[in-house]
């Protein structure tokens, strides 16, 4: 892995540039071959209806869904009814490398923001392996990504978050409050129709379900519906 290491605060690290312009390019058309499989779709509010400004899919054997009935693990896509194709070899082995945790990751949610696309602050808390820090890669254009701590009384810091820069929280700062409060549009031209990805990946269920480490890459039972906000 490129990149150079920020240690932000307890539990989070930043890396900077940690794919460099080849392993960013090569992903992206990874990311959005897979999702002519199982497309971009607009998740709503539970409850409300309302729809999400951000246009999301999953890869892996769970995706995150929200919808009126709550937010929840699925290992099927909403509108296609179909499984969730396999996270990038890349990403599992960017996990490998930085996540530090003994078993690989089972849910990569991508977020795309297209123009005025933001993303409200919010905890990942709808994932029963809490022991599992949560990775975050950005490609495309720059945004603005803001984190604070357990409370969303706790202060806030700001990041400008780039293309290739990877994220992980973790341990103390595992349900950190944090998101995104804007893409500065038109500063990357990585994405051929402009934007901003955001790969997200996640642990869903403890190491003790599994069987063998090679299983996390397969298909897995749903996670129970929680209260929590696992957007990313």
């Amino acid at each position: 892995m490129h990149g150079t290491r920020l240690d932000v605060a307890p539990g989070i690290v930043l890396w900077r540039e940690a794919l460099d312009r080849l392993d960013q390019t090569q992903l992206t058309a990874e990311v959005l071959a897979l999702a002519e499989e199982a497309p971009f779709y607009r998740p709503t509010m539970p409850r409300s209806g309302k729809p999400f400004s951000v246009e999301e899919t999953n890869f892996g054997a769970l995706g995150w869904i929200s919808d009126p009935s709550g937010y929840r693990y699925s290992p099927l896509h909403p509108v296609t009814g179909r499984v969730w194709p396999a996270i990038p070899k890349r990403l599992i082995e960017l996990w490998g490398q930085t996540a530090g945790y003994c078993m690989p990751p089972e849910c990569c949610l991508v977020n795309l923001y297209r123009r005025g696309a933001r993303m409200g602050l919010h905890q990942d808390r709808d994932e029963a392996a809490m022991d599992a820090p949560v990775l975050s890669v950005s490609l495309g254009d720059d945004a603005l990504f803001r984190i604070g701590g357990a409370s969303r009384k706790d202060r806030t810091r700001t990041i400008r978050l780039q293309s290739g820069d990877v994220v992980i929280f973790g341990g103390p700062a595992r349900l950190a409050f944090h998101g995104i409060d804007r893409v500065m549009e038109g500063t990357s031209s990585l994405l051929p129709t402009g934007g901003r990805l955001n790969l997200t990946l996640r642990r869903v269920t403890p190491p003790s379900n599994k069987k063998t480490p090679d299983q996390g890459a397969d298909r897995a039972s749903p996670a129970p519906l929680r209260a929590g906000a696992g957007r990313g």
